[in-house]
């Protein structure tokens, strides 16, 4: 989720909105200017429904106060907004300040200089209730781990059959993939069922 120069909430994955051959990230374009396929959390809410768990990266650190607030003004429980962020200080910031929303620390094991272990520790003590990371990092000790630290294990980045079997398999909570028609395959063969109603695996 992004904010525009106006302060509203909109979904896009980029950041970037393109006009006469320009490039110019969000954060600077008012809402009047962002392209109708751009939708705001608002409209989304709206058009969608709120039967279901919604998952997001927030890519500005001052939106979220409006992301939850407009998820209570649209009825949407905020148990079921899981919202990821790849600074853990800002997530362990807003843990504190939003104890009723899901929070995800989406990051890559190179990226922990104190070790996985310690980094579970850290999450586990200041209630974050996820680790996300890329697909790569997983394997099954860490999947393992994360859960000896009553932490549930994210997985991004899955595109191929053979890798959200494997994932499947190694006991991860989700995956993030970018063809659904392959994750709801994978997902039926590996866990028997797909979920028709807002329930998580």
């Amino acid at each position: 989720m992004w904010r525009t120069a106006d302060g509203h909430i909109v979904l896009d994955h980029d950041g970037i909105v393109k006009r006469w051959g320009r490039s110019r990230p969000i954060s600077e374009v008012p809402l009047a200017a962002i392209p109708s396929h751009i939708p705001t959390l608002e409209k989304f809410y709206e058009e969608i429904g709120t039967d279901f768990h919604f998952s997001v990266d927030v890519k500005d650190e001052e939106a979220y106060e409006s992301i939850v607030r407009i998820s209570i003004e649209s009825s949407f429980d905020l148990s079921k907004l899981w919202l990821c962020h790849h600074k853990v200080e800002v997530t362990l910031r807003n843990r504190v300040i939003y104890p009723d929303v899901r929070f995800v620390d989406s990051t890559r094991l190179s990226r922990m200089r104190e070790g996985a272990e310690r980094r579970c520790a850290l999450l586990l003590e200041n209630g974050v209730d996820v680790l996300n990371m890329h697909h790569s990092d997983w394997n099954g000790g860490l999947v393992t781990l994360a859960h000896k630290f009553n932490l549930l294990a994210f997985s991004w980045d899955l595109q191929f059959d053979y890798v959200m079997t494997n994932h499947f398999r190694m006991g991860v909570d989700a995956i993030y993939s970018d063809y659904v028609d392959r994750l709801v395959d994978v997902y039926s063969a590996e866990v028997g069922h797909v979920p028709t109603k807002s329930q998580p695996r």
